[in-house]
């Protein structure tokens, strides 16, 4: 496995790298319709995967980048819960430690439906039984992800804080639609924040992502915008930097989890201390390569994959790693890219839970 921080290691580090805490789903989801079912109709999908969703997304998206990832989460004694496990553990290498199988209790399932580069999801699940003692120690990290929940407070994040480690975080759509940041009492903890454009702006009260990036500052050390398509752009309060950089163009064939995996993006690249336009344009070019595939979790690209994009679809030049940095957007990527091609280990998402992976990479 590619090791990213490889130049940022010291002796005493934490072994772990990244920490995260959520609810795992079973994500089923279907791709190739060309609008959503309508009432009373039975809609046929040219295309289907199954695979681990919900906060596996996340933690799948980092181990594929070769951090250290430990998620503490809640895990069904069901078939699908054994396959969630089974998918994370062996299949990406996520450190389970922290997390737990719950006897009967089910998983959670969400069926989504990808069309005209968008989704519509179903979801059914319960609560798990509250007694999660693992989440409430979480491991000496690097680095954490949370999702802030307007109004409900997560101790956990302020605890790993004030051990050092750098929080990043995320945020869901304020049902209540108050949309105040004083109900994301978490930020204070935070290193980075990561909304997307519509989100930023409701609790800024601006009308432009940029001057959201800018007035987050004021809470935030670091904030980071969103902006579909039109790619993204961040504010670095404590240095007065601001970058933006636009989208990287692919045929988008599911939406489900670009979010996550560019929060993965963005989280490895500053751990590596990239500069801030490079972690951004990093960040879009994984998530860009994750709507490429179906499934959460399992479309979430790894260092082939983008060394494929780099060498053929891209068509970066590579004689001058130094010169062509400058000249190409992605060309700071050939300081990572050196050498021969790597083989493509990725597990995709299958239409049936249960398959049996061969016992060799997959090609």
């Amino acid at each position: 496995m590619y090791d990213p921080l490889a130049a940022v290691r010291a002796t005493g580090d934490p072994d772990c790298d990244v920490y995260l805490t959520g609810t795992v789903f079973l994500d089923i989801v279907f791709t190739g319709l060309d609008s959503a079912p309508r009432r009373g109709t039975e809609t046929w999908a040219r295309g289907m995967g199954s695979s681990p969703g919900g906060v596996a997304n996340m933690a799948t998206a980092l181990a594929r980048l070769g951090l250290r990832t430990s998620l503490a989460a809640a895990f069904g004694d069901d078939v699908y819960g054994a396959y969630c496990w089974e998918a994370l553990a062996e299949g990406e290498g996520v450190d389970l430690a922290h997390s737990r199988r719950v006897p009967g209790w089910h998983s959670p399932v969400t069926v989504s439906m990808a069309y005209d580069g968008e989704r519509t999801m179903v979801t059914h699940g319960h609560d798990a039984p509250p007694e999660d003692t693992a989440a409430a120690d979480p491991p000496r990290s690097r680095a954490a992800v949370a999702s802030l929940v307007p109004g409900r407070r997560q101790e956990w994040v302020s605890r790993v804080a004030g051990r050092g480690t750098r929080v990043f975080a995320d945020v869901g759509w304020d049902e209540s639609g108050r949309w105040r940041l004083a109900d994301l009492a978490e930020l204070a903890d935070c290193e980075a924040f990561l909304p997307n454009a519509e989100e930023a702006m409701r609790y800024t009260g601006t009308d432009d992502p940029r001057a959201a990036a800018r007035a987050l500052t004021a809470h935030v050390p670091l904030a980071v915008v969103t902006m579909g398509p039109h790619g993204v752009c961040a504010a670095d309060g404590r240095t007065g930097e601001f970058a933006e950089v636009p989208g990287v163009r692919v045929e988008a064939l599911d939406p489900t989890g670009a979010g996550d995996v560019f929060t993965a993006g963005f989280l490895l690249a500053s751990l590596a201390d990239w500069p801030l336009a490079e972690r951004l344009a990093f960040a879009s070019l994984t998530a860009a390569l994750s709507v490429q595939e179906f499934g959460g979790s399992l479309s979430a690209p790894g260092w082939a994959e983008i060394e494929h994009w780099c060498r053929r679809v891209h068509g970066c030049p590579v004689q001058d790693p130094v010169a062509d940095a400058q000249r190409c957007r992605y060309g700071f990527l050939w300081r990572l890219l050196s050498g021969g091609e790597r083989p493509v280990p990725l597990r995709r998402a299958v239409p049936t839970v249960g398959f049996r992976q061969p016992s060799g990479p997959i090609v």
